[in-house]
């Protein structure tokens, strides 16, 4: 497999939290309520040392629902996450410093565009210095939504179970303001169109929360199998 490739189904395949029982490598809870399971796809199965290992190490609490924040847009102007209320959300983590976070760009500009039809919005989250996310956005002509932010950007990514956040990560959410999946690492084509159809599935209720979860869960494992290198 050529470098790209590996890169793709690698780097980018490493860690994607979707929230679905069936799988075992992370399990957490709600702030409130009921038990949420979230499982972390990962290039193969951990032996079972590290399974061990993983049942006493601090688990990362993701939420099953977007929660409430607000961070400063490009203008310097407060802006709540509410703002888009109702629409499904790609909420991108990311920092000007950061490679894989540039090469994303272009492919979230594209979705950004292509479903905005589908009351969807794109928001990048930069956690970096304000002037810089600035003249950065107006070289490579990011025309989504960017709020951004420095010790607050970072507590918002703690929200989201990222108390040490790698950088890219993406969050998924449906209109409803449920958390899909929560994918670390460079986003390409394929698992965001295929995370987001079944973000469309829910949205027009063609199916239900637990399935799309594991639907994407599947997909991921799968193509981790198929690709393990």
């Amino acid at each position: 497999m050529n470098t790209s490739g590996l890169r793709y189904f690698g780097a980018a395949l490493i860690v994607l939290l979707g929230i679905w029982a069936g799988l075992k490598f992370h399990s957490v809870h709600r702030v409130e309520g009921p038990e949420v399971p979230v499982p972390a796809g990962v290039a193969g199965a951990p032996d079972p040392k590290e399974n061990a290992a993983m049942e006493t190490a601090p688990r990362p609490v993701i939420p099953a629902r977007l929660p409430d924040f607000s961070l400063n847009d490009l203008s310097g102007k407060a802006t709540s996450i509410a703002a888009w209320s109702g629409n499904s959300l790609v909420i991108n983590f990311w920092a000007t410093w950061c490679a894989p976070c540039r090469r994303e760009i272009p492919l979230l500009k594209t979705l950004a565009a292509d479903w905005a039809g589908r009351d969807l919005t794109v928001v990048g989250i930069a956690v970096d210095y304000p002037d810089k996310v600035r003249q950065f956005a107006g070289q490579f002509k990011i025309d989504y939504p960017v709020l951004i932010g420095e010790q607050d950007a970072l507590d918002v990514a703690a929200k989201f179970g990222m108390d040490a956040p790698a950088f890219p990560f993406t969050v998924f959410t449906d209109r409803r303001g449920d958390v899909v999946a929560l994918f670390v690492g460079e986003l390409h084509r394929p698992q965001a169109e295929f995370i987001l159809s079944e973000v469309q599935n829910l949205n027009q209720e063609r199916i239900q929360l637990p399935e799309a979860r594991r639907a994407i869960a599947d997909w991921l494992e799968a193509m981790a199998a198929k690709h393990p290198g």
